[in-house]
């Protein structure tokens, strides 16, 4: 999904977007300040964001190697 896709939903679904993609995030332990960055990036598959942090890769590299 990209931005623009998101921001077509309304207000209501986009955060209810964001906050399922965040939880998801959270369920997997995910560092909540990582978890919010992540689910905000909605272009961002985050069922591989988690495959590459559960490896070992710092979350600082997460976003630019999915984006």
């Amino acid at each position: 999904m990209t931005a623009a896709q998101l921001e077509s939903l309304g207000p209501t679904v986009a955060d209810e977007l964001l906050r399922a993609r965040f939880e998801a995030l959270a369920e997997w332990n995910i560092p909540l300040a990582e978890a919010r960055t992540i689910a905000a990036c909605v272009e961002v598959d985050i069922v591989e964001a988690v495959r590459l942090l559960q490896i070992g890769c710092p979350a600082e590299i997460v976003l630019p190697l999915l984006t």
